[in-house]
């Protein structure tokens, strides 16, 4: 191209520059526009086509640089496809600062945009969904889907939907439809669209975090995102194997949605906890019938016929004591609750074991020796469930306050069906709930006093 032509040539680029970006249009677009506007003879449009297409050594630009950016860059990659003694490196830095400024610029719209989607104050499930379906009516093309769903796995929790399967198959559901099926078995076992597997694999890892057991329905919509053989089909087959197993494998049935309620929950963690001896009773005690009683609180009590007869054998004057909070999980609830024991019996001695088939020991009348008289020893009765090593384990409970009133009331009720309690010295341990240390009026300053 000679002098006289480069002027309108740039003019040219600078027309074209206002009017439209390099990410939509192609590179035969490109040349015709250019070669509409000027004339160049055919040299000049040979050395055109191999500037634009000898990119080995270009760096990758970003998809919102000007055509004249980008002609210049391709402009000076034919140059070093002439001149390979010279260096490119600062093509390089010039246009990385570029790139990672309209990327990062892309991530920040991008991340503002899909907090746009759940940032309303009605937390709900049907608030929820309705995100996903103004998310799917407003993109037909279902541009962006792996990110709104892993911006929607965020925000399960929060809407309260983390446990639900229908708002799991709706995120799945965003997933286009046959274009991500593998056509080849390299394809299927090299994962085909790795992002978008990844993707639904970590919707499927999360529901099993969260205890969700797919169906059939779950299977179709991954068979039709990615075909029979791919990975997340297979993590859903594992899944649809072990879950089933594991689901009630405890014998200790909880509702998949555990009550908020504290007396229900602590109902049922007392009468888990109860379920080792089939005498067990659990009763349940106001503080209004104690009198003097400073907390009005409920009391769950679980005490079964065999730990009220340990409580009577008690000897007078043996302390017995209330430990606790311990803490007992139901789903992602706790509760705390408190045991009566006694210290430990001792073991009964082990008897003495002697072997039939030994004759080295065969004693001779003949030759003076006569056999000892095996001394009569008396049968050992056998320990029950509730004398553990650490101690004889009397009665369990939980509180409402977890105060030491409520348990000095929860002992006071317990001498009704306990008389021998009477007899005894009781002594609390209770450690203070984690948290609730406060300062006492009372007391001195910097002096702390834990309470429950």
């Amino acid at each position: 191209m000679n002098i006289q032509r480069r002027i309108p040539f740039f003019a040219c680029l600078r027309d074209v520059n206002k009017q439209t970006k390099v990410g939509p249009l192609c590179k035969q677009q490109f040349l015709r526009c250019v070669f509409r506007r000027l004339h160049f003879d055919r040299t000049d449009k040979m050395m055109l086509r191999r500037s634009l297409h000898c990119g080995r050594w270009l760096p990758r630009v970003a998809c919102n640089n000007t055509i004249a950016e980008v002609f210049s860059a391709k402009k000076e990659a034919a140059f070093q496809c002439a001149n390979p003694q010279h260096t490119i490196c600062h093509r390089k830095i010039s246009y990385s600062s570029i790139r990672h400024v309209s990327r990062e610029k892309r991530e920040n719209e991008t991340r503002v945009s899909l907090q746009g989607y759940f940032s309303s104050d009605d937390k709900s499930k049907e608030t929820f969904i309705a995100a996903c379906q103004v998310f799917k009516e407003k993109s037909k093309h279902l541009r962006g889907h792996v990110e709104f769903i892993y911006a929607a796995l965020r925000h399960m929790e929060e809407f309260g939907v983390q446990k639900d399967l229908e708002t799991y198959k709706e995120l799945l559901d965003l997933m286009p439809k046959g274009k991500m099926i593998p056509q080849n078995i390299f394809q299927a076992e090299f994962m085909h669209y790795p992002k978008q597997q990844q993707c639904a694999i970590d919707v499927l890892e999360q529901m099993e975090t969260n205890g969700v057991m797919p169906d059939t329905e779950m299977e179709m919509i991954l068979m039709n995102s990615f075909g029979k053989y791919s990975h997340p089909v297979r993590k859903y087959g594992r899944m649809m194997y072990w879950m089933p197993k594991f689901k009630n494998a405890s014998p200790w049935s909880l509702p998949d949605v555990v009550s908020n309620d504290a007396f229900d929950l602590a109902k049922m963690a007392v009468a888990r906890m109860c379920t080792v001896d089939s005498t067990s009773k659990i009763t349940t005690y106001d503080t209004k019938d104690v009198e003097d009683a400073v907390d009005d609180t409920w009391i769950i009590s679980g005490q079964s016929v065999i730990q009220q007869e340990l409580l009577e054998k008690l000897p007078h004057g043996d302390p017995i004591k209330v430990e606790g909070p311990f803490r007992i999980f139901l789903r992602d609830k706790s509760v705390g609750y408190f045991i009566l024991r006694a210290e430990a019996r001792p073991p009964p001695v082990p008897q003495k074991k002697e072997d039939k088939d030994d004759v080295g020991s065969i004693k001779f009348w003949f030759t003076g020796e006569f056999e000892e008289e095996v001394e009569e020893t008396t049968v050992a009765a056998p320990q029950s469930i509730h004398e553990q090593e650490d101690g004889v384990i009397l009665a369990i409970c939980a509180t409402g306050t977890s105060s030491r009133d409520s348990l000095l009331s929860w002992i006071r009720l317990l001498e009704a069906t306990n008389p021998n309690i009477s007899n005894l010295p009781v002594l609390f341990t209770q450690a203070s709930p984690v948290g609730e240390v406060m300062v006492s009026d009372e007391q001195a300053e910097g002096q702390v006093e834990t309470t429950a």
